[in-house]
């Protein structure tokens, strides 16, 4: 009976995360974003900033507990979740959707500001130890995020029966929407966060694009995983004199701007090939 009782709630279990719908995206990632804050007090507790492990701000160690360790032992937690509902494979396996050659735009124009940050980063000043530090953060960043925003949330939108459109805005919405909360854990004002969110919505869209074009979500997760230690490292360490520093220092506007043109272009994109689908099941 026990075991009945257990095969019976696991099934539940399922059957309530396979129905999809904006709304279970939408606790999904509330959940994970509670979580991730409350792992990260309790690090902050446990590691103060300036004690001897985790040492001063911005150093090797403030970086590892307070970045770098709350988004490894949240990856563990999602992955177990993908493993409760059967995802995993599906969230990694090719997907069946595919992109248009516009589409790599979006992959080009990110990995050519990451690839300027990297240039013009002052790594004698910066360490060995903090750009090691960063780069583990920036993979479990990239891996973490993006299976939550461009994994899980498209995949339960997707379920949910929502057209593409309706799936592209809520994963680039609601990746932005997660970083409002950085008003409240950081000390940057609210006209910085909402910059913020709207950088982060613009780089959301380019994510979706890149998961479009290259059918993996593997593909986002990397990119996204060189942009946080490239943006970040060249903000503390930057170099003088090289003009590639101007890709680095612009990217938030860039990514803006980047973001919402292929935003326009893919509504349009989509509309069309939604006719075409009509039309073509009509005839």
């Amino acid at each position: 009976m026990a075991g009945q009782t257990s095969v019976e709630q696991s099934s539940a279990w399922k059957r309530f995360w396979s129905r999809g719908g904006f709304w279970r995206a939408l606790l999904l990632a509330a959940v994970y974003l509670g979580v991730y804050e409350l792992i990260g007090f309790l690090l902050g507790l446990a590691v103060p900033e300036g004690s001897g492990l985790r040492a001063e701000k911005g150093s090797a160690g403030d970086v590892f507990f307070s970045t770098a360790l709350p988004i490894i032992l949240t990856s563990i937690l999602l992955f177990a979740f993908a493993a409760s509902v059967g995802w995993l494979k599906e969230l990694f396996a090719r997907q069946t959707l595919g992109g248009r050659r516009w589409m790599w735009i979006a992959l080009i124009v990110v990995l050519v500001i990451n690839v300027g940050a990297f240039l013009t980063i002052d790594y004698a000043k910066a360490g060995i130890t903090l750009v090691g530090t960063w780069l583990l953060a920036g993979l479990f960043v990239g891996l973490v995020e993006e299976l939550v925003t461009r994994g899980f949330v498209i995949n339960l939108m997707r379920k949910g029966g929502h057209r593409e459109i309706a799936v592209a805005l809520a994963s680039a919405g609601i990746f932005a929407a997660l970083h409002f909360t950085n008003l409240f854990t950081s000390d940057q004002g609210l006209g910085t966060t909402l910059l913020q969110i709207v950088y982060t919505f613009g780089f959301g869209i380019c994510m979706y694009l890149i998961l479009r074009v290259t059918r993996t979500l593997i593909a986002p997760m990397l990119v996204h995983a060189s942009t946080d230690p490239s943006i970040f490292l060249f903000g503390a360490f930057p170099t003088s004199g090289n003009p590639l520093v101007l890709l680095p220092a612009l990217s938030t506007y860039i990514v803006i701007v980047t973001g919402f043109i292929l935003l326009i272009v893919f509504l349009v994109s989509e509309r069309r090939r939604r006719r075409a689908e009509v039309a073509a099941s009509a005839s």
